[in-house]
């Protein structure tokens, strides 16, 4: 099998190592991407015959597609004869050389010196745990952390690309440092795709910031910050609180987002959103605090539950429509519950659901079991029995029986609702809703006919609602 050898060029002028510089010199051919790279005068100084790979730039439509060609000519290549493939920077930087170490193993490599470590280098930055990455990566999926150095910006088209991305993750102020062909300048972020010349050593450098010094945050800004709130020299309020005591804030935040989502106003979204995140966030920082789980225990056991449930994603099960998915989720659902018996599904809706909520799940599940009525004619008749029923209790006069009848009476409403494929929480929700408006109409008829809201009857206040409605 003939060998392969890559070498990182480095980025400028006397970056290569001696050892580099003997396995170009003994090489019969070397390969470069292409001559209009600044490394290319150099090695042709050294080598005695170099291979440009410029056509391959030419027939590939991205930069995915070219690191995918590049890699495959220099496999065909290797069919041949023994090839040291060169490139810019670090071998272990670039995407083409990464394909071929996937494939070629024992390949021998000289690094070389990295374009992001060059970029530290011009800037005269000290910066431990810096993250490098290059301007593609990005543009494909990579999530940045600082401090940062992004390497590969070698034009304006995907300088704007990144300006756009990043400016999402730290704000389109952040201070930037942007070394290009030995030059160092500060800028914005916003002006990283006006710098004018781009070459392949263009590169940037953002530094870590403090929180309060931060305009854009993450999850792990606000786990950190939780930290510093229930910290020892933190908020008495924040350090006071239980898992208990904040249990009614996540619900209140629930059904504020509710709220929010149904006003369709995006700025109470986000706000509302953000709240329960950080309840959620709070609840996890207290139980992180008493060693009981981390953070990453609580985001593995949500990715494995979507993974192992979405088997018709994930798996082999097919699913065409969204009824035949819910029937595949609950179905994992209840292997992985592992359910003794009919009482334990039915019994382990939660109880602290709202009721209509938890009304509807339950009889839906005891449907699964067979225990449930053919149609909503038939819950319509039960519906009519507990309204006889309700008219007993009325006459018995006992308070006991009057409540438990009025539960069955309700019951009996969902079980209606379900089976005509309505949900029962939102459908009583928005009703709610609607009534509250039409009282407001209601009473502003009244004002504005100079009447007084408690001087009038019953009937009389049914002719201004009858109205409120014939207007809608």
């Amino acid at each position: 099998m003939n060998k392969l050898t890559l070498i990182g060029l480095g980025v400028e002028s006397g970056d290569l190592s001696l050892k580099a510089v003997s396995l170009l010199k003994s090489a019969k051919t070397v390969v470069l991407r292409t001559k209009n790279a600044l490394s290319s005068k150099s090695i042709e100084d050294i080598c005695s015959s170099v291979l440009y790979l410029d056509e391959v730039y030419k027939a590939s439509r991205n930069f995915d597609t070219l690191n995918k060609n590049l890699a495959r000519r220099v496999i065909d290549l290797l069919k041949n004869d023994d090839v040291c493939y060169a490139v810019d920077g670090s071998v272990y930087e670039d995407n083409s050389c990464k394909i071929l170490l996937k494939k070629y193993k024992n390949a021998t490599v000289i690094s070389g010196v990295s374009m992001g470590a060059k970029c530290l280098e011009r800037a005269k930055v000290v910066s431990p745990n810096c993250t490098f990455s290059s301007a593609y990566d990005i543009k494909n999926g990579f999530k940045p952390n600082l401090p940062l150095v992004v390497y590969a910006l070698d034009g304006r088209a995907i300088a704007s690309e990144i300006k756009l991305i990043l400016s999402d993750y730290f704000g389109e102020e952040c201070s930037v440092i942007v070394t290009s062909n030995s030059k160092v300048k500060k800028l914005k972020l916003y002006e990283i795709d006006r710098i004018g010349n781009y070459g392949y050593d263009t590169a940037f450098y953002i530094e870590s910031k403090s929180l309060v010094e931060k305009s854009r945050f993450n999850y792990d800004d606000l786990m950190q910050i939780l930290e510093v709130l229930r910290g020892e020299n933190g908020c008495p309020w924040d350090r006071a609180q239980t898992a208990e005591t904040i249990q009614k804030n996540l619900i209140e935040e629930c059904y504020e987002l509710i709220d929010a989502v149904n006003s369709n106003d995006d700025e109470a979204i986000i706000e509302e959103i953000g709240d329960c995140l950080l309840q959620c966030a709070f609840n996890l920082q207290i139980f992180k605090e008493q060693r009981r789980f981390t953070v990453s225990d609580v985001f593995s056991a949500i990715c494995y539950k979507l993974i192992s449930r979405h088997t018709h994603i994930f798996g082999n099960d097919v699913a065409r429509d969204e009824e035949s998915a819910l029937s595949t989720w609950n179905s994992n659902k209840a292997k992985e519950k592992g359910y003794k018996n009919a009482f334990e599904y039915v019994d382990s809706v939660p109880h602290g659901l709202p009721s209509v909520m938890r009304a509807q799940k339950v009889g839906s599940r005891a449907g699964k079991y067979g225990f449930d009525f053919l149609s909503y004619e038939d819950a319509l008749t039960a519906l009519y029995n507990e309204i006889a029923e309700i008219k007993q209790a009325i006459s018995s006069n006992s308070k006991e029986e009057l409540n438990s009848e009025c539960g069955d009476l309700l019951f009996s409403a969902v079980n209606v609702v379900r089976k005509l494929g309505v949900d029962g929480e939102t459908a009583l929700y928005a009703t709610v809703d609607k009534f509250s408006n039409r009282f407001k109409k209601l009473e502003e008829k009244i004002i504005n006919d100079g009447k007084n809201f408690g001087d009038l009857t019953s009937e009389e206040l049914d002719v201004y609602y009858k109205k409120v409605k014939e207007e809608e």
